[in-house]
């Protein structure tokens, strides 16, 4: 089906066969990508600092996951009840909401004058960034029609997260070396604040012109479910897997998540359409983009850890390593549409996992002498490429012919399954790094296990997304 703009979409917009943008169209992608890269940025910018605003503010070491988990937890967890709430309500009008909350919160965070205003700024943070990406990427799919006019912006959207996350380690260690912790915090405010002016006269409201009433008991399942499941994974982190607190947390949102799959499907108006969960698209594509976050930033943060302790490089060289990536994923970001328009989504999907794991195996070549920096920079660039392509290809596959009144739903997964796998990846293999007893080593076992589940992922994806025609499949599963 293809997905009806008549109503949503800018008079400006450009043709089907015309990927050039209008003026209006440049600047609402402007508005929405900024947003997004804006958020992406929060999940890394802090990182390097946490030492130094522990010491500024009084948090212990133990603490100081809850700087990311305070933001991680909200962030993730509301993500798919605010889609609907989105399609339902007008997404617009959530987005704008929002965005004056994380600049809000952003300003709180820069103030804050201990851990408990900190924390709170940055819960708040989490809760406008989980209003801000679904609304965000629905206001994009509906604004922007099907095909190279979409392909083009999804383009550009995922390069700008790719870049958002890696720039945000750069200038995290730049900002807190030469103006302090609170820099990184004000640096998000400032991004609000630029964005927040324009984008109520350039932004279209959208909806559903239906007003189904909202699925209450799913929104309380599922955003309870994956609090649960987000708070394990992020304390497993820094703890183990063996607390009591990370074993009880698992073990419910296992219950929520199940519970949540029960709801909806006796549901009439449920939160998730379990028939949309059953398109090979949504299905095989979220599998292909979980897969890509959650590994690429395993990736990233185990290189971080390798060239800071084996190599020895200052955080300043090690920024370095990570700039070259980021600028070879906008490099990819810019010809990413035009490749999936010569390949198509699902082939482009594929290919960018298999490009990603191989590149990843190849890290495998990493030693103690200082000449492995080339090696790292070279295939964590390049996989990063094929991680670009994988973003921009899965986003168009899972988005590709869903009804437009569907769409907030859909890019809630696809924004969930973003969140989500940079909230895994970490906690599940990053873990093995910092606890071995020789870090090259860990570093060796964390990148094995990185690949073989890159390229499992790419060759389940083929097959899955596999049709007679060799198109991308956009029937339900049990279709045929």
């Amino acid at each position: 089906m293809a997905i009806d703009t008549t109503s949503t979409t800018s008079p400006n917009t450009a043709p089907l066969d015309n990927p050039r943008l209008s003026t209006r169209d440049r600047l609402v992608l402007f508005v929405l990508c900024a947003a997004q890269f804006m958020v992406a940025l929060d999940f890394s910018v802090l990182n390097v600092a946490l030492p130094v605003l522990g010491g500024d503010l009084g948090m212990s070491t133990s603490a100081l996951q809850w700087a990311v988990t305070a933001f991680a937890l909200p962030s993730g967890g509301f993500l798919l009840l605010f889609g609907r709430v989105g399609d339902l309500y007008g997404r617009r009008k959530l987005f704008l909401t929002g965005l004056a909350l994380f600049g809000a919160a952003s300003m709180l965070a820069t103030l804050a004058w201990d851990p408990a205003s900190f924390l709170t700024g940055r819960a708040l943070q989490g809760l406008g960034a989980a209003a801000i990406v679904p609304t965000g990427m629905s206001l994009l799919t509906t604004t922007f029609p099907e095909g190279p006019a979409r392909d083009r912006a999804l383009g550009i959207s995922g390069t700008l997260l790719s870049l958002g996350f890696t720039v945000g380690m750069v200038a995290g260690g730049v900002l807190t070396d030469t103006l302090g912790w609170r820099s990184t915090m004000g640096l998000l405010t400032l991004f609000a604040l630029l964005v927040l002016p324009l984008a109520p006269a350039l932004l279209p409201e959208s909806r559903t012109p239906e007003r189904p009433r909202l699925d209450v008991p799913g929104a309380i399942t599922v955003t309870a479910g994956l609090l649960s499941l987000i708070y394990a994974l992020s304390t497993a982190a820094d703890h183990g897997f063996a607390r009591a607190d990370v074993i009880t947390a698992l073990a419910a949102g296992v219950v929520l998540i199940t519970a949540f799959v029960t709801i909806e499907s006796r549901n009439a108006s449920p939160l998730v359409s379990l028939p949309m969960l059953r398109r090979r698209t949504v299905a095989w594509g979220n599998l292909g983009g979980l897969v890509t976050f959650s590994m690429m930033s395993t990736v990233v943060f185990t290189l971080t850890l390798y060239l800071q302790d084996v190599l020895h490089l200052s955080a300043f060289q090690t920024g370095l390593v990570f700039g070259v990536q980021g600028v070879l994923s906008a490099v990819a970001g810019t010809f990413a549409p035009r490749v999936i328009g010569r390949l198509g989504a699902r082939r482009t999907l594929v290919a960018s996992l298999a490009g990603q794991g191989v590149l990843t195996a190849a890290l495998l070549g990493l030693n103690a002498h200082t000449w492995s920096v080339w090696l790292a920079v070279t295939a964590v660039s390049l996989a990063s490429m094929c991680h670009l392509g994988a973003i921009v290809s899965y986003g168009l596959t899972v988005t590709s012919g869903v009804p437009d009144a569907e769409q907030g739903l859909a890019t809630g997964l696809v924004t969930s399954t973003q969140q989500v796998g940079l909230t895994i990846g970490i906690p599940l293999l990053g873990v093995l790094a910092t606890t071995s007893d020789d870090l090259l080593s860990g570093a060796h076992t964390v990148v094995a296990i990185d690949a073989v589940v890159v390229l499992l992922a790419a060759a389940l994806v083929a097959v899955g997304l596999k049709s007679r025609s060799g198109a991308v499949e956009t029937e339900p599963l049990g279709a045929r």
